[in-house]
């Protein structure tokens, strides 16, 4: 009888704008060898139209899948919370999406420091039924293990078309979303205020920005 493992991984953690993408995949243990045949790996080792390529496939092998789009304005909910964080999001969204399947092994890319901890967490809060199955949960486990890599394909492409959806319906070319890029700092600088849905508003550059336009038009005084 063929083992279910599933992959889970996010695209979208770090941009000012736009959504975090979490995707679950489940696969038959026989086609976990298939995903290497295919050449899935890291989806940041990937170009853009090589993840579009490997999307299609990856479709077609897997046996079940979850994925979930979280918005800004959820983000910056999980930023508010006292006992909560950006981790512990992804820790909550990730036991709600496995919840939903039935798996013989969980690997989870984690992003705390604090390995052990998130661990524990997630293991605490699974379904008592689900308690049986093998938890592993690592740094670069996009990187060791293919079902995990799958799922950071998947949530990548979904990420990217959900952007270019967006600048088409607006009209509007604001770039990837991450202040590193050029258009994205503009798009932000001249439109924090009409446009406030789209970013992160608890980020860093979001809030240093918001300060810095505020102590401009003081100075104007």
């Amino acid at each position: 009888m063929s083992k279910i493992i599933i992959g889970i991984d996010e695209a979208g953690r770090g941009p000012v704008m736009g959504p975090l993408v979490m995707a679950a995949l489940a696969f038959k243990d026989e086609d976990i060898q298939k995903l290497e045949w295919l050449g899935v790996k890291d989806s940041k080792l990937l170009s853009a139209l090589v993840r579009e390529e490997l999307f299609e496939r990856i479709h077609e092998l897997v046996a079940d899948f979850r994925i979930e789009v979280i918005e800004p304005d959820a983000i910056d909910l999980s930023l508010s919370e006292v006992e909560t964080n950006l981790n512990w999001l992804e820790a909550d969204t990730s036991i709600r999406l496995i919840s939903e399947m039935s798996p013989d092994r969980i690997i989870l890319d984690c992003p705390s420091v604090n390995i052990p901890a998130y661990k524990e967490y997630v293991q605490s809060k699974l379904p008592e039924r689900m308690k049986i199955a093998e938890l592993i949960v690592e740094h670069k486990a996009d990187v060791n293990h293919l079902p995990v890599a799958a799922a950071s394909v998947v949530a990548k492409v979904i990420r990217d078309r959900y952007i270019d959806r967006l600048k088409v319906d607006m009209g509007i070319d604001f770039g990837s979303g991450y202040m590193s890029d050029p258009k994205t700092k503009k798009f932000l600088e001249e439109n924090y205020e009409k446009f406030p849905h789209l970013f992160r508003k608890k980020w860093k550059s979001f809030t240093n920005l918001v300060q810095a336009k505020k102590q401009k038009k003081l100075g104007e005084f």
